[in-house]
C-alpha cells in the first residue's frame, strides 16, 4: 500500500491518507490516475492500473531500450515511438510496448542519423532524436500507414476477419453476432479469455478488426477505441462512432458516448479495436434483435469506410 501511495505521488497524484491506508483520498487519487492513463476510473488498483503506474515512472533516457522477452513497456517507450513516428520512422502503434517494429525503426533511424545501427536506444540515439525534434510532422507515420492498409483492404474487396470478444457468461447476443457474420461470408472468431489473451488470439488470427462486448448494469452505450496523447487509431475511432450512431435507436438507453482509452485489450490488439459497453441486461434481452441488427449495420458500414 505504501508503494502504491508513493507511486501515485510520483505520478502527480498525492494522497493524504495515512501511509498504508486505502482510504478516500487514495481511492480518489487512483481514479484520477486511471482517468489520465485512459483506464476505467473505478478507484480500484487492479493489475492494469498497477502496470500503468509502474510504466509511468520511466522517462526517456533513464534506461537502455531494446527488444527482449518479455517486451519492455513504459512511458519512455511511448515517447520513443512518438519521436520516431514524427520523423517518418514507423515504430508501430504508440502503445508503450517495445516490439519488433519499434526495434526496426530504431535501427533505421540510427542508420539515417549516421549512428551505429545496433537497434538499441541509448544516449546517442536519444540525443539525435532530440536534435531532430520538429523536423518531422506533427503526427506519427503509423497512423498514415494504418489508414493506407485499411483503404487497400477495402479496394481489394475482401471479406472481414472479425474477432468478437467478451468475458464472463456469454450472452446469446454475442454468439448470434458471431454466427451471423459467418453466414454473411466473413471470418469470425469468438473469444472469451481474459483481455490480454484475447488480444494475443486476435493478433494470431490476423483479424481486420476486434469488437469486444461488455455487459453493464446501467442503461448505457459507451464505445471505446485506442487513443493516447499524440496518437489514436483512426480505424478504431471510426468503428466506435459507427456503433454509437446505430445503437441509440434501442429504447431506454442514454445518448451514446465515444471515448479514447488505453485499456489492455485496446492497447495490445494490433488491428483497430473497439469495446462497446451495453446495458442493462434486461434491455438487451428485450431488444436483442434490434441490438444485433445495429451491430451488423455498424460493422458493414465500417467495412466500406473504415477510416
Amino acid at each position: 500500500m505504501a508503494d502504491l501511495q508513493r507511486r501515485l505521488a510520483a505520478a502527480g497524484f498525492p494522497v493524504r491518507d495515512p501511509v498504508g491506508n486505502y482510504d478516500e483520498t487514495t481511492c480518489t487519487a487512483v481514479a484520477d490516475f486511471q482517468r489520465s492513463a485512459g483506464l476505467e476510473p473505478d478507484g480500484e488498483c487492479d493489475a492494469a492500473t498497477w502496470s500503468a503506474l509502474v510504466e509511468a515512472a520511466f522517462r526517456l533516457g533513464e534506461r537502455l531500450l531494446c527488444l527482449r522477452s518479455p517486451m519492455m513497456r513504459g512511458d519512455d517507450v511511448s515517447e520513443l515511438q512518438l519521436r520516431l513516428g514524427a520523423l517518418g520512422f514507423d515504430a508501430g502503434r504508440v502503445d508503450g510496448i517495445l516490439g519488433p517494429m519499434t526495434r526496426a525503426a530504431v535501427g533505421e533511424f540510427q542508420r539515417n542519423a549516421g549512428l551505429v545501427s545496433d537497434e538499441v536506444c541509448g544516449p546517442e540515439t536519444i540525443g539525435a532524436l532530440v536534435r531532430l525534434e520538429g523536423r518531422g510532422g506533427s503526427a506519427p507515420v503509423t497512423g498514415v500507414r494504418e489508414r493506407d492498409r485499411l483503404r487497400r483492404r477495402i479496394q481489394n474487396g475482401t471479406m472481414l476477419r472479425v474477432a468478437i470478444g467478451t468475458t464472463g457468461q456469454v450472452h446469446p447476443l454475442v454468439t448470434r453476432l458471431t454466427s451471423g457474420l459467418q453466414r454473411a461470408g466473413h471470418s469470425a472468431l469468438l473469444l472469451t479469455q481474459e483481455w490480454s489473451e484475447q488480444a494475443s488470439a486476435t493478433n494470431e488470427f490476423g483479424a481486420d478488426v476486434y469488437l469486444g462486448i461488455i455487459l453493464s448494469n446501467d442503461p448505457v452505450v459507451e464505445a471505446s477505441y485506442f487513443s493516447v496523447p499524440g496518437y489514436e487509431s483512426d480505424g478504431g475511432r471510426h468503428l466506435a462512432e459507427a456503433l454509437v450512431r446505430e445503437l441509440p435507436a434501442a429504447p431506454g438507453w442514454t445518448i451514446g458516448i465515444v471515448r479514447g482509452m488505453r485499456t489492455p485489450i485496446l492497447r495490445e490488439t494490433r488491428p483497430p479495436a473497439v469495446t462497446i459497453k451495453l446495458g442493462d441486461r434486461s434491455r438487451i434481452d428485450a431488444h436483442e434483435d434490434l441490438v444485433l441488427a445495429s451491430l451488423h449495420r455498424a460493422l458493414e458500414s465500417w467495412s466500406t469506410d473504415p477510416c
